[in-house]
């Protein structure tokens, strides 16, 4: 059972996250449905080129953002980012060609890769206790899985009662609840804002790549970006295989392939509740390591799978393990970090993160985009990834520390038992 933290401040940030993913949620279905209204028979390729231009701003802009930001307080930064994707979602009726498209796009996601860095930055500083930190971070991912598998059917159930404009209103509504209820917060949030800048700041590029010069320098977050690489190898198959092998390969329709996906977001889900009693025994590390054995386990079976006759029950089992192995990966990341970094660091390193973890799906997804159709020859290679991922993730874990780890704000003492409210 996952509890939210009996923290206001928490509580009212976490309210802010959900309103954000709803938002997010029903843009997407959003666009696609705008894209598909101007680009009639290239709609795929223009989603295709959208979802680049997604993860190109996540990985180039979030450094950038976080360079140009360091000095503001966390609250104006989280209400700024919603803002300003609440103006270009204010935009987004008034599209008339694709180009417009893209340039919206990555406004709104250059947005999105300033918020939820510094959102994730900001929980570890609200809450001091380590198991209400674990709570809060399993929650997060709760979060992140019910959004990916509610908003597709609530955008369907929405689009009989309004038309497709209406979405991006609807989405509208989500970040402007979020800036509302960021900026409602008092004291707490306020006072973790980033230390004040030296009289005489680094250059511009030295305070861009400050966090991924700190990743690079410590093992345990050598580790990371490894398991970054073996979190993207086995989300890769999820995201473009399974269209093929439903539709084309099955032969089966939207149902099951809305089933397929869902088996993926139940494995994450069921693990993020999960998270809780597994942070008891395992460290962030060790649960680390076992996320990316589950992914490459996930590969062999979609393997396997192939090998012995594609079939639908075959897939949703190898599905759902993938969600197992990506949740335990993607929760012990946010663990690792708060473990491992202070409040001059804490920032630069996670948004670090948010551009690695992107990064590796800039490699694996051409990968999977180029090997669909080869069969089980397509899910070997990306195994061959994720076992890269997770060796060298062991080995750098496993090797001797050359020095002490950084002082941590959650190598606490166990706080006194709190009353928490499950959710």
């Amino acid at each position: 059972m996952v509890f939210l933290p009996n923290n206001p401040v928490f509580r009212r940030l976490y309210a802010a996250q959900v309103s954000s993913l709803l938002g997010s949620g029903l843009l997407t279905v959003a666009l696609a449905l705008l894209a598909a209204r101007l680009a009639d028979d290239n709609a795929g390729a223009v989603l295709g080129t959208a979802l680049t231009i997604k993860m190109v701003a996540y990985v180039a802009m979030a450094p950038v953002m976080r360079a140009a930001c360091e000095r503001l307080p966390r609250t104006t930064v989280l209400v700024g980012a919603d803002i300003v994707r609440l103006l270009m979602v204010a935009l987004l009726p008034l599209v008339t060609d694709v180009w417009q498209i893209y340039v919206l796009v990555f406004a709104l996601q250059t947005a999105s890769a300033t918020f939820t860095p510094v959102f994730t930055a900001t929980i570890p500083a609200v809450l001091d206790d380590r198991d209400d930190y674990t709570g809060a971070v399993a929650a997060s991912r709760i979060a992140y899985d019910l959004e990916a598998l509610a908003s597709p059917a609530l955008a369907a159930a929405l689009l009989f009662v309004v038309a497709p404009p209406g979405l991006f209103l609807i989405a509208a509504t989500g970040f402007a609840a979020s800036a509302l209820l960021v900026g409602s917060v008092r004291g707490p949030l306020r006072g973790t804002a980033p230390p004040a800048a030296p009289d005489t700041p680094a250059p511009f590029h030295r305070r861009a790549t400050s966090g991924l010069r700190i990743m690079l320098s410590q093992s345990t977050f050598r580790g990371l970006i490894a398991i970054n690489l073996c979190c993207a190898a086995a989300t890769a198959p999820v995201m473009v295989y399974s269209v093929v092998y439903v539709h084309t390969e099955l032969g089966m329709g939207a149902t099951a392939l809305a089933a397929l996906l869902a088996a993926c977001g139940i494995g994450s889900l069921c693990t993020a509740l999960a998270l809780p009693i597994v942070s008891r025994r395992l460290s962030p590390r060790a649960t680390a390591l076992a996320g990316a054995l589950a992914a490459c386990g996930s590969l062999v079976l979609t393997t396997v799978t192939h090998l012995t006759g594609l079939g639908y029950p075959g897939l949703s089992v190898a599905w759902f393990v993938a969600g197992v192995g990506t949740s335990l990966m993607n929760t012990s990341a946010p663990r690792l970090i708060a473990d491992h970094t202070d409040t001059r660091t804490a920032d630069d390193v996670f948004t670090a993160q948010f551009s690695a973890s992107h990064a590796a799906f800039l490699l694996t997804y051409p990968i999977a985009g180029a090997t669909a159709t080869l069969g089980a020859g397509g899910p070997a290679v990306l195994f061959a990834v994720a076992v890269v991922g997770l060796t060298a993730a062991a080995l750098t874990w496993h090797a001797p520390a050359g020095r002490a780890p950084a002082p941590s704000a959650h190598r606490r003492a166990p706080a006194p038992a709190r009353v928490n409210t499950p959710i």
